[in-house]
């Protein structure tokens, strides 16, 4: 049951709302709403895999179990035991077949991986609970009881790919005054975004991925062209970009439905103007994890240049392998790894990215962006290939090494991809376009870029004031028939894919 299909649509979240709101318009507590919509993030969860509801259950019941133990005795063991059993758990789900493959390939020995059902969304929840439970070893957590504490981990907009929930960020909104009470505000805001994520997803990302897929399948058997590979490797970076951004929107608008704020996740990454800058905006919450609770506690930059820099691949590796269980994964870290690394000393050494007479001109910008943008294109290549004998052709073909070459692109679809092109630099994004509204946690906040100047910045403040409208009852039945219409449309037109790229990690 994905946020596109049909039976969540037109069944399970109707449903769900309308509970909610009879919840809410009876006068019943915050303690009736939670357990409502924690019955109904359980619910969504089992519809995946019905066996898993109970594996679920239990990671939650032991790292709740030991998070008040850490209240009462906060022992580094106890936090050392927690943190194993979570890393030994989504061990043995996501990684035990890639060891036995690894084993197997090096060795030589005929070992036969066991084809594990993987949970959905384990890396998720596995890194949730680590941070809850180091932040309790801290004396920093939100002290929630169990069915909060369930509900911060399951609510089910966030489930699926995230974000990455931190428990100051959902619990004290269970506690808040107005909890459960849901306004029109929240009811239109919400719906809006939900329906500008889903048509990222249907419209744009599942489409795109016809340009995408055709090359990639056929890469090693038929090596693309220079065209065709840049032409592959640009649909991909464009279709896991509206896949996962139309993803991000719709888990904000479905929370904002609820009333409840999510963090922002994802922020425009593709105008970024250096990798520096591109993780800033690119899964905004699994940056902010993998600082605090990896690379901060490695060190961080405290201890010199050359630390800082092993920290960093260091970092980068393992979050490669925290999307995949794969060597493609691991090198696609890696890759981004080098990548922070040569930023870093390249500041060091010089001071700023750009050289000094393009500082702060449109073409230092376009520069700056441009060559970040084509370092991304080159890096998912690793993250979308099957194998490195895919990457491998890509990269060849990209390079202008693969001779005769068969065509696989329409050409017709090259102006679409420069289209695109357009869209993710200069168009504002939806959390721009909905800025009155307030629409996720941390936005305000949200990583300030080169490429934003005083005339682009006055831009976006005319599309504001411009999109800017006081909700009103009368637009929730034509938004929730747009929502209706398009997803007809969509599973007419067979073109909406059975997942988001994300829910595999």
């Amino acid at each position: 049951m994905v946020f596109t299909s049909a039976i969540f649509i037109f069944g399970f979240l109707p449903v769900v709302l309308a509970g909610f709101w009879l919840i809410a318009a009876a006068g019943g507590s915050a303690r009736h709403a939670v357990l409502w919509l924690l019955l109904a993030s359980l619910a969504f969860y089992a519809w995946w895999h019905p066996p898993h509801l109970a594996l679920l259950l239990l990671t939650l019941s032991v790292n709740y179990a030991f998070g008040e133990v850490l209240k009462r005795y906060p022992r580094k063991a106890i936090l050392v035991a927690g943190i194993a059993f979570n890393l030994l758990f989504i061990g043995y789900f996501k990684y035990l077949d890639f060891l036995i493959s690894t084993v197997a390939g090096v060795t030589g020995q005929p070992l036969t991986p066991l084809n594990i059902v993987m949970p959905l969304a384990i890396s998720f929840f596995s890194f949730q609970q680590i941070a809850y439970l180091t932040d309790t070893y801290r004396g920093q957590s939100t002290a929630p009881d169990f069915i909060e504490y369930c509900l911060f981990l399951t609510f089910f907009p966030h489930a699926i790919a995230g974000p990455l929930m931190h428990h100051r960020d959902i619990i004290p909104q269970f506690h808040a005054r107005q909890f459960p009470h849901v306004t029109r505000e929240d009811l239109i805001v919400g719906l809006i975004i939900f329906l500008i994520g889903f048509n990222k997803k249907v419209v744009v990302a599942d489409s795109i991925a016809t340009i995408a897929n055709p090359v990639f399948d056929t890469a090693v058997a038929s090596p693309p062209g220079a065209v065709d590979a840049w032409a592959g490797a640009l649909a991909y970076t464009f279709q896991i970009y509206f896949d996962f951004s139309g993803y991000s929107d719709m888990a904000i608008g479905l929370a904002r439905m609820f009333g409840l704020k999510l963090p922002i996740n994802f922020d425009s990454p593709y105008r970024a103007t250096s990798i520096i800058e591109f993780w800033r905006r690119w899964h905004i919450t699994l940056s902010r994890f993998l600082r605090d609770y990896l690379y901060m506690p490695l060190g961080g930059n405290r201890q010199g240049q050359v630390k800082r820099y092993i920290n960093l691949m260091i970092v980068m590796l393992l979050g490669g392998l925290w999307h995949g269980a794969g060597w493609t994964f691991v090198i696609w870290g890696g890759v981004h790894g080098l990548y922070l690394v040569i930023n870093h000393a390249w500041i060091a050494i010089r001071g700023t990215l750009v050289p000094a007479a393009l500082q702060g001109t449109p073409y230092g910008t376009l520069l700056a962006r441009g060559l970040t943008f084509a370092a991304v294109v080159v890096a998912w290549v690793f993250f979308r290939a099957e194998n490195i004998d895919t990457a491998r052709a890509l990269l060849s073909g990209m390079a202008g090494l693969n001779p005769g070459a068969t065509a696989l692109v329409d050409p017709a679809a090259l102006p679409w991809l420069a289209v695109l092109l357009l869209v993710v630099w200069v168009a504002p994004n939806t959390q721009e376009l909905m800025a009155r509204h307030a629409p996720a946690l941390y936005f305000e906040n949200r990583p300030s870029s080169r490429s934003d100047s005083a005339p682009r910045a006055a831009q976006v403040d005319r599309v504001r004031a411009a999109l800017s409208w006081r909700p009103a009852y009368w637009l929730v039945p034509f938004i929730s028939g747009t929502v209706v219409i398009a997803a007809l449309l969509a599973h007419a037109r067979g073109v909406i894919s059975t997942q988001f790229i994300y829910m595999i990690f």
